[in-house]
């Protein structure tokens, strides 16, 4: 599986690193620690030296509780940001964004994927991503970050999902957008329970008859920190990579994580295995 990201082909035939890269300071991990523009430099280029085939630029925090940031803000975050990575760096670059002024700055500046944890819903979002031409991944939330936490439900967990997903890949065809552009995202711990998370987890191939590449985010979330005595963000790398290779055994294409190296070295365990069991079947 290849997915075309402006000038480049990323290859999926194996499961790929997303590194995150948080230019603002109240993300639930990393929150002010790569806010100033060379310190958020340095980390890409670390992130890139470890393994990572994407790095993935945020300006707005959609931890549980966060606030909407202004477009302006966001633009000023995160574009100088991209412009320099794009300048510098080999690297396919991802914009974490649900703004249209931002994807479509985002593609001046540089980027070649659009990661929407709102699914193009906000106004303006799927005219914007056509006009780009990059490729966008849909996420699922339940709500908006500053409530999605306070009491999630479903009917049931792997089928709502999978229907609005596939509804959302449909709203994108309609408007013109090739299926071959999109990406899904499950949405782990955006509107859910440890044990809704640990469901679409255990069952992540149900996704895969939607067709399109499963990108994942669980680092460090806390979904971790359910089954691990509510362990502080830095102690939950180990619980992230299980999760990390669990989704790898299951499906996932893109890992989305702030531990590039460790899932890096990870992965590469997972391919071992993979392609001992493919030379056997």
């Amino acid at each position: 599986m290849k997915l075309r990201c402006a000038d480049r082909t990323l290859d999926l035939s194996t499961p790929q690193v997303m590194g995150v890269l948080n230019a603002t300071p109240d993300s639930f991990s990393d929150g002010g620690n790569y806010a100033l523009l060379d310190a958020g430099m340095t980390h890409a280029q670390q992130m890139l030296e470890q393994g990572a085939a994407i790095i993935d630029v945020g300006g707005e925090s959609t931890r549980p509780g966060a606030i909407k940031v202004p477009v302006q803000q966001e633009l000023d975050r995160v574009i100088p940001l991209v412009e320099r990575i794009s300048a510098q760096l080999d690297v396919c670059i991802s914009v974490d964004s649900s703004s249209p002024e931002v994807m479509l700055a985002a593609k001046l500046a540089g980027a070649h994927i659009i990661n929407d944890v709102r699914a193009l819903q906000r106004d303006g979002a799927i005219a914007a991503c056509k006009q780009s031409s990059l490729p966008v991944c849909l996420m699922h939330m339940q709500g908006e970050p500053d409530t999605m936490q306070l009491n999630p439900s479903y009917d049931q967990i792997l089928k709502d999902v999978y229907r609005f997903l596939s509804a959302r890949i449909k709203a994108c065809n309609d408007a013109g957008i090739d299926k071959n552009q999109l990406m899904i995202d499950p949405g782990f711990g955006f509107g859910k329970s440890a044990a809704h998370n640990y469901r679409m987890l255990a069952n992540l191939a149900f996704f895969k008859t939607l067709d399109v590449p499963i990108l994942i985010g669980l680092s460090r979330k806390s979904m971790i920190a359910a089954v691990l005595n509510d362990r502080a963000v830095g102690d939950r790398v180990a619980g992230s990579l299980a999760g990390a290779v669990i989704a790898a055994m299951n499906g996932a294409h893109i890992i989305r994580v702030h531990d590039v190296k460790e899932t890096v070295d990870a992965l590469n365990v997972v391919k071992a295995t993979q392609q001992q069991f493919d030379a056997c079947s």
